[in-house]
C-alpha cells in the first residue's frame, strides 16, 4: 500500500481509519525518545526519521538527493511497518531487541532484515520502541552507517 502525501499529517489522514490511531502513537513514541538531530517527514513515501543534509552533507548514498534515513513508518496491505536501519546495521542491537520483544509483546515477532511488521494493532509494543529509539544518537547512526552500510 502506498500512500501519495506531502507532510506527515496528510499521510496520517489517509491510512485507513483503524491504523490512524497506532500509528499516530507509534510516530509520537519515536519523536518522543529520539536523540536530537534526527528530524521528521515524508520519507520514501513514508513517515521518516532522518538525519538531514545539514548535519550529513553527503545523504544516502543510493540516491544523495536524500537524506541519511534512520527509521521510517508506513501502513502496509496487511501491517503496519517499523524500518529500523539501525537494527539492521548492528548486530548487538538487533539481539537485544529479539531478547526483549517477548517481554513486551504477546504476539510472536514478525520481521525481517530492518522491517518489524505489526498486524494486531493492539498489540505494539509501544515502550519497546521507545526504548528502541532512545538507543542510537544521529552521530553514533552517521557511523554505524558509514562503517556497516555505506559502500
Amino acid at each position: 500500500m502506498t500512500i501519495d502525501a506531502q507532510t506527515v499529517e496528510e499521510y496520517i489522514s489517509k491510512v485507513p481509519d483503524d491504523r490512524k490511531e497506532p500509528i499516530s502513537k507509534l510516530r509520537e513514541t519515536i519523536k518522543s525518545n529520539l536523540p536530537k538531530g534526527f528530524e521528521e517527514g515524508i520519507n520514501y513515501k513514508m513517515i521518516g526519521f532522518y538525519v538531514p543534509h545539514s548535519v550529513y552533507p553527503p545523504g544516502y548514498h543510493c540516491d544523495p538527493k536524500l537524506p541519511l534515513p534512520f527509521i521510517n513508518i508506513a501502513s502496509q496491505k496487511n501491517f503496519i511497518a517499523l524500518y529500523h536501519a539501525g537494527v539492521y546495521a548492528d548486530e548487538k542491537l538487533l539481539d537485544w531487541f529479539i531478547a526483549e520483544y517477548p517481554k513486551h509483546s504477546k504476539t510472536k515477532l514478525d520481521m525481517g532484515k530492518s522491517c518489524i511488521r505489526f498486524k494486531k494493532m493492539n498489540d505494539i509494543p509501544y515502550k519497546l520502541i521507545a526504548q528502541l529509539s532512545q538507543k542510537i544518537a544521529v552521530d553514533d547512526w552517521v557511523g554505524l552507517y558509514e562503517k556497516n552500510v555505506k559502500r
